[in-house]
Formats: C-alpha cells, structure tokens, sequence
C-alpha cells in the first residue's frame, strides 16, 4: 500500500460499551449534577452517558465488520438468563485523566468484568489495539475537573443492561458525537434456554 493510500484509508473511533437509555441516562445526570458542579468540570451530556466495556481506538473501516462478528460470538459466549444489573454507589476522580466519574458496587463491577475482559482479549487476538487497562466499571461525569472535592453522596442509582453495543465516536465543535453501530443481545432468549 503506498503512503497515499494508507493516509487516505478512512477509519472510525470505536468501543464496545454498555449503552443504556434515555431515562437511566436523565437519572444519573440528575443525580449527578452537584458533585459535577462542585467539582469544577465539564458536564457530560446525558445524552452521552455509557460505560465502555473496551475502548478500541482508530480502527479502519473495512474492518468494522469483522468487529461486528467478533462481538456476536463474545454476545453467545457471554449470554445470561437476566440482565445485568449496576448499581452505581459512589464518585471518584481519575486525577490523571481529569474526570469525575461514577462507579458500580464493586461485586456489579466484577459480574460485568468476564465480558469486558473477553472483548479485549478477542479483538486484541484478532489484530486490534485494545485499550488494557484493567475494567473498572464506571460512568465519566464529568471532564476537565481540575479539583478533586469531597466525596459526594451518591443515591444508589441501578441501570439494567440486556445488551451492549458497537459505538462509533466522533469529535465535532460541540464536544463528542456517539453513534450505535450495532447492539448484541446478552439475554438468553426462552427458545435457547431450551
């Protein structure tokens, strides 16, 4: 492939993640919103709120389907008799990315963990460049935040997950652009439960 060719080849920003919706996203944004505004950041809409399982990076376009049948297999391997619950109990702030988040009760954080490790392990052994850095499963809040305050009180907040997805991430003028590029279902359906 020649410099021009590689410099034109398109590609994507992607994770996998947990996307949940509108009315888990309004309630911790909600719940939220003193600890963001105490802490000085940049509130993450709630329309953006997610808990990303692995983070990709730049990935080619062509390959995007490739993804997408890695993360259907994962989806088998990984399927439940229920959705996963998070409870989400607490605040902290990660100092060297500069972000408020929110985290899972740690057992919540162990239970989603299988899934996030067996995503980053199989796109790292299909030629992708995961992010590994150990799952810790949390919601960034806010960004920018410059001070770490006090521990906020945070009222037990749970999001139900059936299902995660394939998220396209784009940088416009206004801040991050998300987009579902596919969602697999985790949730055994009665008929494989058979």
């Amino acid at each position: 492939m020649t410099s021009a060719a590689v410099a034109a080849e398109r590609t994507q920003r992607l994770f996998f993640a947990f996307w949940p919706g509108d009315a888990s996203r309004a309630a911790l944004a909600h719940a939220a919103a003193n600890a963001v505004r105490h802490s000085g950041g940049r509130p993450v809409p709630a329309g953006n709120l997610h808990l990303t399982l692995a983070f990709l990076g730049s990935v080619p376009e062509e390959r995007i389907a490739e993804l997408q049948r890695l993360a259907r297999a994962q989806a088998v391997a990984c399927a439940r008799e229920r959705p996963l619950a998070l409870t989400f109990d607490r605040f902290d702030y990660f100092r060297r990315a500069q972000v408020l988040c929110v985290l899972a009760a740690e057992d919540d954080s162990a239970a989603a963990r299988p899934l996030a490790s067996a995503l980053q392990e199989a796109s790292r052994a299909a030629g992708f460049n995961p992010d590994l850095k150990p799952f810790r499963a949390h919601v960034t809040v806010a960004r920018k935040v410059m001070r770490a305050t006090a521990p906020a009180v945070l009222r037990p907040l749970v999001w139900e997950f059936s299902a995660f997805a394939l998220i396209s991430s784009r940088t416009e003028a206004a801040g991050p652009v998300y987009s579902v590029i596919e969602s697999y279902p985790l949730v055994k359906t009665q008929k494989a439960r058979e």
